[in-house]
């Protein structure tokens, strides 16, 4: 994978390239920045440039990968003995061995073929559904002793380097990151370690002061949008949707783009807005109970689609036709109910969405997170919006 595949992530890589392109090649970095911008992409290409047999000869790449040379296929097809991609699995047994899952192989392929895919623990239980895991997923002490460390203290096998990605570098357990420490303390010659991580300030301060940092920012919707249709095929106006509503993320415009629930849940993120506003328990019940039904990842979803509504209507007032809207194809909706509302404090509102998202985190429940919001909408589109959900415990009278 070229430099020229990787989405909107231009400093980054050149950063890489000048690396690759110097030899001054550090022997651990990490990336860190928001989900599905790019950061595995990055990582198995800069691994595939690190095994190309032509990067640096006469005619060949300087700081890139050819793409076509056999090293260069291996790593495409996670097939090259010195490439080697590590994810965090859920504890499947108690006893003291190393218990990754049966799929863990599969699912190492598809990630390494498929960086921007949704195939590790985390984002899926089971590689045939698309429901997140309800397990703790993080690396723990013993397969990082057991596999990881003594991969990354080999010689390589045919290729110029062994290198070693570890994705969700901010959930290794403490006793685990000691292994990892030593290991970025005394490096293996021709050993790469790449980290990977949403998270900077969740890593170990340890860790992250022994690696070259490389920061990835969230996507312009405008290249979400292009890859969407250039890559996926997908039509103008469902890409310029779910770019806009994916905050960023290739990996989550692609979830939306090929989610049958997407348009039920937006629907009823806009229903609830209205049903809210008119305050009636009537109309507001039945869509409580669909939200409670959702699971707690569903309803953070879900309010992601409320708050989108509800960006739309503050971008609306503010710059009318010119406002970059997220639900573009609701445009005109969007326009009538800022006209309905023109005492509405859209700040409040967004601001109370943000709270109610930090509840269902915090494993609120999801009836009462609805039915609070609901009522705190409804006062602010009607003038007497509050800034936050919940009264602050330092702001309560006594």
């Amino acid at each position: 994978m070229p430099w020229s595949q990787i989405i909107d992530q231009d400093r980054a890589t050149d950063a890489l390239q000048r690396a690759l392109a110097s030899e001054r090649i550090p022997h651990a970095v990490l990336f860190h920045g928001p989900a599905g911008t790019g950061k595995l992409a990055t990582a198995m290409a800069f691994a595939q440039a690190l095994q190309c047999e032509r990067r640096g000869t006469p005619g060949g790449p300087v700081g890139d990968a050819c793409g076509t040379c056999l090293p260069c296929t291996k790593v495409a097809r996670m097939l090259h003995p010195d490439v080697r991609l590590y994810l965090p699995f859920p504890r499947t047994s108690k006893a003291p061995k190393d218990d990754r899952p049966t799929d863990y192989a599969e699912r190492v392929r598809l990630v390494g073929t498929d960086p921007h895919g949704a195939y590790d623990y985390r984002s899926r239980a089971k590689l045939d559904g698309d429901a997140p895991s309800n397990k703790q997923v993080e690396h723990r002490r013993l397969p990082i002793e057991q596999v990881f460390r003594p991969d990354m203290t080999k010689h390589p096998v045919e290729g110029r380097h062994v290198v070693g990605i570890l994705t969700d570098a901010d959930r290794i357990r403490k006793e685990a990151a000691n292994s990892i420490l030593k290991l970025l303390e005394e490096p293996a010659p021709r050993v790469v370690l790449v980290l990977v991580a949403e998270r900077l300030d969740t890593v170990l301060p340890t860790i992250v002061s022994r690696c070259q940092r490389v920061r990835f920012d969230p996507l312009a919707p405008e290249a979400i949008e292009r890859a969407l249709q250039t890559r996926e095929g997908v039509s103008a106006s469902a890409s310029g949707v779910a770019a806009r509503m994916a905050n960023g993320s290739y990996t989550r415009a692609r979830q939306l783009v090929g989610s049958e629930e997407l348009g039920e849940l937006r629907g009823l993120a806009v229903d609830f807005v209205r049903q809210s506003y008119l305050g009636r328990a009537g109309g507001l019940m039945p869509i409580v109970d669909k939200v409670s039904g959702l699971g707690r990842e569903g309803a953070k979803a879900w309010l992601g689609l409320v708050h989108s509504w509800i960006r739309d209507l503050v971008l609306a007032r503010a710059s009318g036709d010119a406002a970059p809207l997220v639900n573009v194809d609701q445009t005109e909706a969007i326009r009538k109910f800022v006209a309905h509302v023109p005492d509405a404090d859209l700040a409040a509102m967004a601001s109370q969405v943000e709270d109610a998202i930090g509840l269902v985190t915090g494993n609120a429940p999801l009836a009462l997170v609805a039915i609070t919001l609901a009522y705190g909408l409804r006062d602010a589109m009607h003038g007497r919006g509050r800034p936050h959900l919940v009264v602050p415990l330092d702001q309560v009278s006594v």
